[in-house]
């Protein structure tokens, strides 16, 4: 609030304008830190064939960095996006042994990218300004290589705390709640 004259014109006001650059982060990790993540090229839709690209670069990345976890199932989070759910990355799933574990729709309470990772990324970054789109990807990358372990494994009691409270409640805590 200001005080100024009846007469006088109304004062102007400096806003921040939204970033023209933007990216799209994709980010796997587990209990123990970072999987892998990596950046979808700008202008570049994320549908079935580009997720299938990532799905590819997430089991080459494991099986280059951490080997020890592929013989072992694993089991995959990830929301209800219609790139998530096609046939042929139901079919890449099924042939890597890879379990889809079930998201309820409407629900990004229980998303950890949701609730727990973007937020923290955006908290971080916020009020920066940066001249190019390389100089965001940078930024995100020191942040994501900088998460502790501790972080993660509190990430996974969040997370099971919110389930447990869904589940509790059959549903009904989450209608029209975006948070645990």
């Amino acid at each position: 609030m200001q005080w100024k004259k009846q007469n006088s014109p109304r004062p102007n006001k400096a806003r921040m304008s939204r970033s023209q650059d933007r990216t799209k982060l994709v980010c796997f990790f587990h209990h123990k830190g970072l999987v892998h993540y990596e950046f979808i090229a700008q202008g570049q839709t994320v549908n079935q064939q580009c997720y299938l690209e990532v799905l590819t670069r997430l089991r080459e990345s494991v099986q280059r960095k951490r080997p020890r976890l592929l013989p072992h199932k694993w089991i995959l989070h990830h929301d209800n996006a219609p790139a998530h759910d096609a046939l042929r990355v139901h079919e890449f799933l099924a042939k890597n042994s890879i379990t889809k574990m079930y998201h309820p729709p409407y629900s990004p309470a229980l998303a950890p990218f949701d609730f727990w990772l973007f937020p923290k990324l955006k908290n971080t970054l916020k009020g920066q300004r940066f001249a190019h789109l390389s100089d965001i990807q940078c930024n995100v990358k020191t942040l994501l290589q900088g998460v502790l372990e501790n972080d993660f494994q509190d990430c996974f009691w969040q997370w099971h705390h919110c389930l447990t409270k869904c589940i509790a409640s059959q549903g009904e805590y989450f209608k029209g709640n975006s948070s645990c």
